[in-house]
């Protein structure tokens, strides 16, 4: 991949997740009206403080691919947040997949990008 393809994929991804890890602790987007199965699941995520870990996650995801400073250990770790991002859209909100299937999309787009970094691990 050309590194400044990859570079401005890694900065989009790291400001994608920055932005939505710091509105779980400053509510500046709107949130939208959600189903009573999705809005029961959201409301247990938020009430056993799951979301500050999420949150705290993606502030730090977020950093280190903008700064890229362990990006390939963020990323692979951001993707457990992106699966469940879809997940949760597909099973219980599909209208709002479009955010999560973009971060997802890019994930995997920047994980490609460090694969030179994974080739210890995967053999």
């Amino acid at each position: 991949m050309n590194s400044k393809v990859f570079m401005v994929l890694r900065f989009l991804l790291g400001i994608f997740v920055f932005v939505f890890g710091v509105n779980k602790f400053g509510d500046f987007l709107p949130m939208p009206e959600l189903n009573a199965e999705a809005g029961a699941y959201f409301g247990a995520l938020t009430g056993t403080k799951t979301l500050v870990l999420v949150g705290i996650v993606e502030i730090i995801a977020g950093l280190a691919l903008t700064l890229d400073k362990f990006g390939a250990l963020l990323a692979l770790i951001l993707m457990s947040i992106s699966v469940n991002a879809v997940l949760f859209h597909a099973t219980l909100d599909p209208g709002g997949i479009g955010g999560a299937a973009v971060l997802l999309i890019l994930n995997i787009v920047v994980l490609f990008g460090y694969k030179d970094k994974y080739k210890d691990l995967l053999s």
